[in-house]
């Protein structure tokens, strides 16, 4: 990965950052990176807002363009949202629920065989940290953050089925399902950031169930 897809990649995981803020994540230089992010937005991949700073100086934060977002991979988003559209017009939706519950028994055994390994009785943390694991692996770009009080965040920084969601939003209704069932009935899973609300990721505070 060179410098430039480094910093893309940064501000993918991380959002709007300052060039300085980039370079000291990635061992570069400000002016270095600057021109990079330069470069980026000549191409339309980034964009930046300034924003009031110490003594009047403004601080001028990058974040992904549209163009920068498409990047990342999609699976397919075209085929997918043709499909979903064929089966749902061919089928109705009776057949595109039984295509979900189908997604969400393998998705479910997958996930449960990976916290398994995690141990039953480890830390909420650590089963966090496995479930992330395997949604990075997925594509999600998946990492957990335990916070001060015990929670855990799971955060999802990229949505590779997003076309999919945005034709019918029930498999994201069905992911947060799975998530509550494997990380089972003592655990409670709200999400609190939506791509397809507008949010740049989809982020979920996980915490034991009072």
């Amino acid at each position: 990965m060179n410098t430039s897809e480094r910093i893309l990649m940064q501000l993918k995981m991380r959002g709007p950052q300052t060039a300085q803020a980039l370079a000291g994540q990635l061992d570069l230089t400000s002016m270095g990176v600057r021109r990079h992010l330069e470069s980026a937005l000549g191409k339309g991949l980034v964009e930046c807002e300034d924003s009031g700073g110490k003594v009047g100086r403004p601080v001028r934060r990058w974040h992904l363009s549209q163009a920068g977002q498409a990047r990342f991979p999609d699976r397919h988003a075209e085929l997918t949202v043709d499909l979903i559209g064929q089966v749902q017009r061919l089928f109705g939706p009776a057949a595109m629920e039984r295509l979900i519950v189908a997604r969400e028994q393998t998705s479910e055994a997958l996930y449960r065989s990976r916290l398994d390994d995690a141990g039953a009785g480890a830390p909420l943390a650590t089963r966090v940290a496995a479930l992330a694991a395997v949604r990075d692996e997925e594509g999600y770009m998946a990492e957990a953050q335990p916070q001060p009080d015990g929670s855990v965040l799971l955060i999802e920084n990229h949505c590779p089925i997003c076309a999919a969601a945005r034709m019918c939003q029930d498999f994201c209704r069905s992911e947060l399902d799975v998530f509550a069932r494997v990380l089972g009935p003592t655990v409670k899973v709200i999400r609190i950031e939506h791509q397809l609300h507008g949010a740049r990721r989809c982020a979920y505070a996980v915490s034991t169930a009072e």
